[in-house]
């Protein structure tokens, strides 16, 4: 007996600790805690009053399936509400009223009253009804002052489920934290075209502006993300915006009938004409935040690359920017490998869209709820030729010499595969089957150049063929344009390694924004020295178009598209690593002809 009432302790706490467990996974209220305990010790109670003494097993099996069912119930009762995000972490007070074109607002100070931070200013009108699947409109005035202490809602986008994402962070960003602070989820809207703007403190005037486009495949992304929160660059002097932009079906869905209703006869690149609006708004208005709207830097990291890529060659961006920073990705080889197709892609995929909703016309697609279109993200999330935003791809327009960009700094990281291929790995059994599908006529000259014996060398080798085709190669290309224009040009390789995301896609981000969390023992002395180096090149780069400044490593123009900078144990200029796969590449991608 005793052994059976210790069996049942034990396996009544490990039951109880999963309970505890899948409540802090899915950040669920405090009130989930305190009843899930409850049900612990009322099931506990229930055993010894009833179920002990009768000895039944259909009453120990009803106990434990009650005792379940109830906890359902308060998972779905302490589902984590949705919380706005607040412009600071630490909040300094209000600031003075600024005035822009649509009205006066205010914003509030961070906790050591350094920068100013002014959140969820309308750019555009909100897109939503009528004005879905149109070009952005000029934002409505309000009265009063505005309290802009208070990211927007993020675009909409599918979201995966709070377990969901704290496993990712355990998996993926080894930085999950037990707390309650964080129990909560995120608003998503249609009505996201709202931008963000850090400052120094106090009055102002001529300062450079960086403007920043997350990433996120142009599915998924906010502009509040703590890796690229603009306090610190503010504090280095320089203006930060960042803005929403419509994502997925919102943003890229193409169809005949919206170009045909289209002044400008345009469909497929909203997304992309948000930023331009929101560029244009910087241009109108920095000045009241001591920004110079002749002193713009655009920039962005994965697809927010991709679109500054498009940005650097639209007609329509010409002059809203000065320079060019562009993280992870670039549109400069012949074919894009991601972020981009065709126009007669986008419409064709446009029609199935109305097909599988039984649509007829866009007009009652627009009808439909937005959160019963957002799952079809995954077939709308690239840049297209629409003739008005992009009237040729980037590297035709580059092949003539036209760009808006004067000056480039840009990059990638070593190990950009790593979340692209988790589930797809190599081993001797694939590696000639994935190269050959992929490289046709030219697998042999890959196979070659990366040959596997072990499954090992065949997993590390895919991984740098992957990386390089979609990343590395495609910032060969746009550096070579750089030199071919005659335009100063910065590149560098990230590869530091860190308890955290590494030298994966996007683990430089947090470096370049100076966001490395001060009590995080994921990162070194290193790693918070390449930090503020990269900081210093990003903030004199926002300044005059030079990221070199007394006291970093010379960072030397790529002038020869054979030497970049390393970031990574040492900061310093190392020659290029896969000039022999770039020149398969050539060949494939038909380049220069």
């Amino acid at each position: 007996m005793k052994a059976k009432k210790v069996l049942f302790v034990i396996f009544t706490a490990l039951v109880f600790a999963l309970m505890l467990a899948v409540l802090e996974l899915n950040k669920n209220t405090l009130l989930g805690f305190i009843l899930a305990a409850a049900l612990c010790a009322g099931f506990c109670v229930l055993h010894r009053l009833i179920v002990k003494k009768r000895d039944k097993w259909f009453l120990r099996l009803a106990s434990w399936v009650g005792w379940i069912a109830l906890f359902s119930g308060v998972l779905m009762l302490t589902y984590p509400p949705v919380q706005s995000v607040p412009a600071t972490e630490k909040s300094g007070g209000a600031t003075e009223v600024v005035t822009v074109a649509q009205g006066k607002l205010r914003g509030v100070y961070n906790g050591d009253k350094s920068v100013e931070v002014f959140a969820g200013i309308p750019f555009a009108k909100p897109p939503v009804g009528e004005l879905r699947w149109r070009e952005p409109q000029d934002p409505e005035p309000w009265e009063g002052v505005l309290n802009a202490d208070t990211f927007a809602p993020m675009s909409m986008q599918p979201q995966d489920s709070p377990v969901i994402d704290s496993l990712t962070h355990i998996i993926g960003y080894h930085d999950y934290e037990l707390t309650l602070a964080d129990n909560c989820t995120r608003p998503a809207s249609e009505d996201s075209l709202y931008l963000n703007i850090w400052k120094p403190s106090g009055k102002a005037e001529g300062l450079p502006v960086l403007v920043y486009f997350h990433g996120g495949s142009l599915k998924t992304g906010q502009p509040w993300f703590a890796d690229y929160n603009g306090e610190p660059l503010a504090e280095k002097g320089v203006v930060v915006v960042n803005a929403g932009y419509r994502l997925g079906i919102f943003g890229f869905f193409a169809s005949e009938e919206l170009a045909a209703e289209s002044e400008n006869g345009t469909t497929g690149n909203y997304g992309l004409l948000d930023q331009i609006k929101a560029l244009e708004w910087v241009r109108d208005n920095i000045k009241a935040f001591g920004g110079d709207p002749s002193n713009v830097t655009v920039a962005g990291e994965s697809a927010g690359a991709a679109c500054v890529s498009a940005l650097c060659t639209s007609p329509l961006a010409k002059g809203l920017f000065e320079r060019a920073v562009l993280e992870s990705s670039t549109m400069a080889s012949v074919t894009p490998p991601h972020s981009f197709r065709l126009l007669s892609e986008a419409e064709d995929a446009g029609k199935e869209t109305l097909e599988r909703f039984g649509c007829r016309t866009v007009e009652e697609l627009r009808s439909v709820p937005a959160q019963e279109l957002v799952g079809e993200a995954e077939n709308h999330h690239h840049i297209t030729i629409d003739g008005y935003a992009l009237t040729e791809t980037p590297y035709i327009s580059y092949m003539k010499g036209i760009h808006n960009e004067k000056a480039i700094l840009h990059g990638y990281n070593s190990e950009e595969s790593g979340p692209f291929i988790v589930f797809d790995r190599a081993d001797l059994n694939n590696y000639e089957e994935k190269v050959r599908t992929y490289f046709g006529s030219y697998a042999d000259a890959i196979l070659k150049l990366y040959p596997a014996e072990t499954d090992e060398e065949a997993d590390r080798n895919w991984a740098k063929v992957f990386g390089a085709v979609y990343f590395d190669y495609p910032h060969y290309c746009l550096n070579r344009f750089a030199v071919q224009n005659k335009i100063p040009v910065y590149e560098y390789v990230f590869s530091k390694d860190n308890g955290r995301l590494g030298a994966w896609h996007s683990g430089e981000i947090v470096y370049f924004y100076g966001n490395i969390p001060d009590g995080s023992a994921l990162y070194a002395e290193r790693d918070r020295e390449l930090s503020a180096q990269m900081l210093g090149y990003l903030s004199s780069y926002a300044h005059n178009g030079d990221p070199n400044s007394e006291g970093l490593p010379e960072w030397k123009q790529n002038t020869g598209s054979d030497s970049v900078m390393s970031f990574g144990d040492s900061t310093e200029m190392i020659p290029e690593r896969e000039h022999e796969l770039f020149a398969i590449l050539d060949l494939m991608e038909t380049w220069g002809r």
